[in-house]
């Protein structure tokens, strides 16, 4: 196999939100979307964050946590609760390291 043959664009992938805790507190699972292939760029990124800074990781989260169409869902005033976030950037980290 040639590595050119595993390049792609990459694609929106539905993340679903749905353990006990999120169908207790919103009566149904929170879907939201992500790319499966992010730039070395984006990766670089992470490879930042530390104890130190630890909230940053939150903040590239934001460009990483879309909607359906793959617009962020997060910015200017658009703030999710705290713990949906903490749900999602599990899911977008568990998402990217398969």
């Amino acid at each position: 196999m040639q590595l050119k043959d595993l390049a792609a664009k990459p694609q929106l992938v539905k993340i679903t939100l749905d353990d006990k805790e999120i169908i207790k507190e919103y009566d149904e699972a929170i879907e939201f979307y992500c790319y499966d292939r992010q730039p070395i760029s984006e990766f670089m990124k992470f490879a930042t964050v530390s104890e130190d800074n630890a909230s940053h990781l939150f903040e590239l989260c934001g460009d990483l946590i879309l909607d359906s169409e793959g617009n962020r869902i997060m910015g200017d005033d658009m703030i999710l609760p705290t713990t949906v976030l903490v749900k999602c950037v599990q899911k977008v980290v568990e998402t990217l390291g398969k």
